[in-house]
């Protein structure tokens, strides 16, 4: 099998999917060759001749897309790349099947078998190819990072001769993966931590990392089979909405990390909740791609409303591209390792497997993932899309 890395073509986009490193490792497997785009390691400091010395072959795009037999990337294909694929060819990276209606059906329309990236499951078996908890540990360390640039305090308490500094105080709202690392870095630069997560499981998880827990009572809540949290009824975020108010008016910093998978992330702070904060405070939306769980945080973008700053930047695991990228090599590197049979020297197709069942998209020329076929079928496109004329009786 020749496994083939293009650059990223995404604008802003720093990470890389494999490290030189990770080609040598998956180079020791029977039957895997490997080819990478000139330039791919760029932005992380890894030249083109580390790639060669690991075993790779250096190509250009077209070779990559036109030759490979699975596809290595982080950013799905732009719709006119598709077509450049090889028909049969495997192609793994983020894909947003739920948000995005063009790409899987273009994909299985070429005859390319996709696996997404964010779909693979959340089991302790898939634990080393979770590519969204590898990266959002990331993003949570990056947030604080941001949180304390754009802030006109220091986070920690100074006892000083001209007089003692009060540590900033910071909420972290929703305690994932991303929302624990920000905890555990605003604590270790001195700052007062709060966390509010509608799941009363994680209490103790942020009681550990040293923060307090934001109790309010929303009924019964909790979280699907895959750690989110399940979505709040209208009710349940009013309820959440007035609880948070009064915690938010007195934070310097908040951090949102909020998202529900396969829909846009809840909206959690409003303008009004922006309005009663003190001038000069930061809130960070995390979730701001997804839709944002601030109102009035804009995508890519840092603005500031009645004294506060709302910082929307995108990719932060792309801020720390170097460990990002290593992290990434390791989750791409481990999804190789599990399907590849050694003996056949081929990819193990068995799509019962619980692994396989969850991500794969399409597959045969088909989209095959019962979830996305449904979530398609009730897109505003499919519903205004003409329906074909009835035949006619003879």
């Amino acid at each position: 099998m020749l496994i083939g890395i293009p650059r990223e073509a995404s604008g802003g986009e720093t990470r890389v999917a494999l490290l030189p490193d990770a080609v040598a490792r998956l180079l020791k497997l029977p039957g895997i060759q490997i080819q990478v785009e000139k330039g791919l390691g760029e932005n992380v400091h890894a030249p083109d001749s580390a790639y060669e010395k690991a075993g790779a072959k250096l190509v250009d795009r077209s070779k990559v897309l036109g030759a490979s037999d699975l596809i290595l990337r982080i950013r799905k294909p732009e719709p006119a790349e598709i077509g450049k694929i090889r028909k049969g060819a495997i192609h793994l990276s983020f894909l947003d099947p739920y948000r995005d209606p063009v790409t899987a059906p273009k994909l299985a329309a070429a005859g390319v078998s996709a696996i997404s990236l964010e779909m693979i499951p959340r089991t302790t078996r898939a634990q080393r190819m979770d590519v969204l908890s590898s990266q959002a540990n990331l993003a949570g360390y990056v947030a604080v990072l941001l949180a304390s640039r754009e802030l006109i305090r220091v986070f920690p308490m100074m006892m000083t001769p001209a007089g003692t500094l009060p540590p900033a105080r910071v909420l972290i709202i929703g305690a994932g993966v991303a929302g624990l690392q920000a905890i555990a870095t605003a604590r270790r630069l001195g700052a007062r931590v709060e966390a509010f997560d509608t799941r009363p499981v994680v209490k103790e998880q942020v009681m550990s990392l040293g923060a307090k827990f934001v109790e309010i009572d929303l009924g019964e809540t909790g979280q699907t089979s895959g750690g989110y949290a399940k979505a709040l009824t209208e009710e349940q975020l009013a309820k959440q909405r007035a609880g948070l108010s009064a915690v938010i008016a007195a934070c310097d910093v908040v951090i949102t990390t909020a998202q529900v998978f396969g829909r846009p992330a809840p909206r959690i702070v409003t303008k009004e909740m922006v309005a009663g904060m003190k001038a000069g405070s930061v809130v960070v939306d995390l979730a701001v791609d997804s839709g944002g769980n601030v109102e009035g945080s804009v995508p890519g973008k840092t603005v500031e409303v009645g004294g506060v700053r709302l910082v929307g930047t995108l990719n932060l695991p792309g801020l720390v591209a170097a460990h990002a990228s290593l992290m990434l090599s390791g989750n791409f590197t481990a999804f190789v390792e599990e399907f590849w049979d050694k003996d056949a020297k081929a990819f193990k197709w068995n799509l019962e497997d619980d692994i396989l069942k969850g991500c794969v998209i399409t597959h045969g020329g088909e989209v095959i993932h019962e979830g996305v076929k449904k979530a398609l079928a009730e897109s505003p496109a499919a519903k205004s899309a003409p329906k074909p004329a009835a035949k006619k009786k003879k």
